[in-house]
């Protein structure tokens, strides 16, 4: 195989090779997803672009390419074995209504095969083989007879059954209740040391999935019917730390040059070496260098969502860093690497340091004080016991600070079961522990692109604008937002609580601009004319070099200039009454606003 040892050598092969095909390159999306009530992480490349999924044009065009940063929560208790991330990069190609199947699994064959190298003895794929239960959707014989005139042998292609329904067996989507979905084509690479089998058998562990084609060609309706969508869509996905584990012949992620740098840390700190620990110390990494990515995105510990995540992983590796005997504050000794890593990509890192620093630093030593002593009543509680209650599970979290899934796994590890609804149920009596910080998704669609959250966009430009006027603060910027159906979330710089009376005024902004049946326009420019222009860009957003600008307003009069992708409404008399329902503190220094329309 070609000689692919780094991160930036994988990264640039990709990016030039799609950029070959006429794909134009985008920036990674923040981890927090903007205007998405669906996740609370970005965990694929595909989040970000499903406006343009549904139909929207791209200010790029049709063809795009990138290395996204994602989050994903699901796997949590896998992390600390050889290949599961709680943070990883994903290397991403689309199609918007462009080319399709053939096409798209023709490049993706180039790239594994001629640009890295990889030989076709050891290479296989998984292809969609139907689902009975919805008979109107065939088995993917177009997708296997592409791989087969390539060369890969039908022995070396498998066909996988039933996975409309749970969205897996070579099944993806919708990511919500509805949107776009369809069959998808997993690309194998041989990790044995012998000669790979003839045939393929996906449950084969020494078969690591190094991508995925997925052929987006169905929309599922509110009614739960599949129908042929009026645009096809391409979406490739690939795990940078996988990839270049398999490209250097490593069976372990954490052998990699991604992660080296920060296990050599580990192991200077706990004085022991990575052979003999390697679940403590991979776990340790894995979570700090997560944690490190969503501080810096703007996230801080707490007890709810987002929070409540950073909060879990912050905590499970101090408590893997206490079994290493590594007996002083540790967190923070892993920023310089986790930074020296990403540097040439994520400039962030390197200006939220000291803030990423600060907030470990607290939060290790805030759990540091009852860890040991909560660990000791841990054991009191299991004492000859088959199963620990809720409400001890509840003292364990409230008295010292053990996220649930930490009790769970200290109980799993003795073999001892947890009554989790009776800790959800005392839970509840006292404060919400969003139990969705642990599955990561809400109840609506990625595609919910409804009236009501169209309009909420619109309003949350006319709310941004108002608080820079009645606050006569020209300085405030968006640091966040969330929209569902029900109401708007909007996060600003601002180093106060407001007053009543800001917060009226702010509202009688809004509601005169609403009544003014002002007009809102979309515009598609160059990101340097955009900025040129005074629309408004999020904090720490990366944008493409073409973006799409709204402006509400006239050239005579104009209320409001934004950067911004999502859908919106052509005038303002069209959203109703706005109202502010809550203002209170989000972090140090930032404010949050929830409102609604009515």
């Amino acid at each position: 195989m070609k000689a692919v040892k780094t991160r930036e050598q994988l990264i640039k092969a990709y990016i030039d090779f799609f950029k070959s095909r006429n794909h134009k390159e985008i920036p990674s999306s923040s981890l927090v997803p903007a205007n998405d009530p669906t996740v609370l992480f970005t965990t694929a490349g595909m989040h970000p672009l499903v406006p343009f999924l549904l139909g929207q044009p791209h200010p790029l065009g049709k063809r795009l390419c990138d290395v996204q940063k994602c989050i994903r929560t699901g796997d949590i208790e896998s992390v600390g074995d050889e290949v599961h991330h709680t943070f990883f990069e994903m290397l991403g190609n689309w199609s918007l209504g462009d080319y399709f199947k053939e096409e798209a699994i023709k490049m993706t064959f180039e790239f594994h095969t001629k640009i890295l190298g990889i030989p076709l003895e050891n290479y296989a794929v998984t292809v969609f083989g139907g689902d009975k239960r919805i008979p109107q959707i065939p088995k993917d014989d177009e997708a296997a007879s592409v791989w087969n005139s390539l060369g890969i042998s039908k022995e070396r292609i498998a066909f996988l059954e039933g996975g409309v329904l749970e969205s897996d067996n070579n099944w993806w989507g919708p990511a919500g209740n509805v949107g776009p979905c369809g069959p998808c084509t997993e690309q194998f690479f041989w990790t044995g040391k012998e000669k790979a089998p003839k045939k393929f058998d996906p449950s084969n562990k020494k078969w690591v999935e190094i991508g995925n084609d997925v052929l987006m060609q169905y929309v599922k309706d509110k009614e739960e019917k599949f129908n042929l969508a009026k645009q096809k869509n391409i979406d490739f996905g690939g795990g940078v730390e996988r990839t270049l584990a398999v490209l250097n012949g490593f069976d372990d992620n954490y052998l990699t040059s991604i992660w080296q740098p920060l296990i050599t840390e580990i192991e200077k700190l706990s004085r022991k070496k990575y052979e003999n620990n390697r679940k403590e110390m991979r776990i340790i990494a894995d979570h700090i260098k997560a944690a490190v990515f969503i501080i810096s995105d703007g996230v801080i510990p707490s007890n709810t969502e987002r929070g409540y995540v950073l909060r879990r992983l912050i905590r499970r590796a101090v408590r893997y860093g206490n079994i290493l005997e590594i007996k002083n504050s540790f967190t923070k000794n892993l920023v310089r690497p986790i930074i020296e890593i990403y540097k040439s990509t994520y400039e962030e890192l390197i200006n939220n340091q000291n803030n990423i620093i600060q907030e470990l630093e607290k939060e290790e030593e805030k759990f540091r004080k009852t860890l040991e002593s909560g660990l000791r009543e841990f054991e009191k509680l299991v004492k000859d016991k088959k199963e620990l209650s809720g409400k001890e599970a509840f003292l364990l979290y409230q008295s010292y600070g053990f996220p649930i899934e930490m009790t769970k796994e200290l109980a799993d590890e003795k073999k001892i079961k947890v009554d989790i609804k009776s800790f959800e149920a005392e839970n509840s009596k006292h404060q919400e522990l969003s139990r969705t910080a642990s599955a990561g998704t809400f109840k609506s669609g990625l595609a919910d692109n409804s009236e009501k959250t169209t309009k909420l966009h619109t309003a949350t430009h006319l709310l941004n604008e108002a608080l820079r006027e009645v606050l006569k603060d020209k300085e405030i910027k968006q640091k966040g937002s969330n929209i569902n159906p029900e109401r708007l979330r909007f996060d600003f710089n601002f180093p106060r609580k407001l007053t009543e009376e800001e917060i009226k005024k702010v509202e009688e902004w809004v509601n005169d601009k609403i009544k003014k049946k002002i007009p809102v326009i979309k515009e598609e420019m160059q990101l340097e004319k955009a900025l040129k222009y005074g629309a408004q860009a999020e904090f720490g957003t990366k944008y493409p070099e073409k973006v799409c600008v709204f402006t509400i307003g006239d050239k005579k009069n104009i209320v409001s200039k934004e950067i911004c992708t999502g859908p919106h409404v052509e005038r303002t008399d069209n959203l109703g009454k706005f109202k502010i329902l809550k203002e209170e503190s989000s972090a140090a220094g930032i404010r949050r606003i929830k409102a609604s329309l009515e």
